[in-house]
């Protein structure tokens, strides 16, 4: 033990340390809010002649895309990172709780150590391998298969039917939004896993001494808990989603033309960047694609700001703080 210790004495604090400290914690959170309104002024900044020619609202409306009549539209792009994103966080999201509710609760533990492996290993391939193997295996495979049966069943239901329409050549926007789903799927759940894992063995136990199932211990008391780490985790996945570049343009189809049916070639707002930025020629035709840019950081930053007000109202109700 030492002196002051043993004495009772409170350590003493060097100044210069301390203001050091603060000084470079100060420096840190400055300089990401730097860089982030740097990014702002650029988007708006490069976008503004595209803007300024067509109007927001108008930009975001019209489905146009031609660039020889220069007239830009950002509704296909828009329309399609939308609805591919939500196609795989609705696939994603099951699969990623019960990888993480099996890894957790069900898996044996000689078994733990190499599930944990395999999926995370699956977050390390890259992009563009998951875009050619979407290519080359998984769109055939889906035309001629799965498409064919989800178009003679949910393509008859009233109202939704109109979604399960378009030719089976395999790239389309429902395509892309699987492929999204295999690959944020290692994402969220190895957050989920980690944050189920921090939940005290004490209360699991307590839980199924009272005579709770899993499922019960799962949704009464780990993701209660959890929740915060649970939600950062599907954003997380979610913001993989929308910002995808390579696999999305190897299997959406890169069409500019806007179709509701979600088996029709499509497009999106990252994969149209990577497409055509080299091409662009001409001051509206670089700045309509900034301008998608600029859209794309809108969509995210709504997301994100929905995900933090869902917190705050979970919050609320379990009366604690997320």
């Amino acid at each position: 033990m030492s002196a002051p210790e043993a004495t009772g004495e409170r350590p003493k604090h060097n100044p210069l340390t301390e203001t050091l400290f603060k000084g470079l914690s100060l420096s840190a959170a400055l300089l990401v809010l730097a860089t982030l309104g740097a990014i702002i002024a650029m988007l708006v900044v490069g976008a503004w002649p595209a803007l300024q020619k067509f109007g927001f609202f108008r930009f975001l409306v019209t489905a146009e895309w031609n660039p020889v009549t220069e007239t830009f539209g950002a509704l296909t792009p828009i329309y399609g990172t939308l609805v591919t994103s939500a196609i795989a966080i609705i696939i994603g999201l099951p699969v990623s709780f019960g990888i993480a509710l099996f890894i957790t609760e069900l898996c044996p533990v000689w078994l733990k150590r190499p599930v944990s492996t395999a999926i995370e290993l699956l977050a390390a391939i890259p992009s563009i391998i998951y875009g050619m193997w979407g290519l080359f295996i998984f769109a055939p495979f889906f035309s001629e298969t799965i498409q064919p049966w989800l178009t003679d069943t949910l393509g008859q239901v009233p109202v939704i039917g109109a979604l399960f329409d378009g030719p089976p050549i395999g790239v389309s926007v429902f395509t892309a939004g699987i492929i999204l789903a295999i690959m944020i799927i290692p994402f969220i759940s190895s957050v989920m896993r980690d944050v189920f894992e921090t939940v005290p063995r004490e209360l699991r136990e307590s839980a199924y001494g009272l005579g709770c199932t899993t499922w019960e211990v799962m949704w009464k008391v780990v993701l209660p808990l959890t929740r915060a780490g649970v939600v950062g985790a599907v954003m997380l996945g979610l913001g993989r989603a929308l910002g995808e570049t390579m696999a999305v343009t190897f299997v959406i189809g890169n069409s500019h033309d806007f179709n509701i049916g979600l088996f029709w070639p499509g497009n999106s707002i990252a994969s149209t960047i990577a497409n055509e930025f080299t091409e662009a020629d001409g001051e509206i035709y670089t700045a309509s694609l900034i301008a998608l840019g600029l859209v794309l950081f809108m969509i995210t930053f709504i997301v994100l700001s929905l995900a933090r007000l869902m917190l705050a109202r979970m919050a609320k109700t379990y009366g604690g703080k997320s």
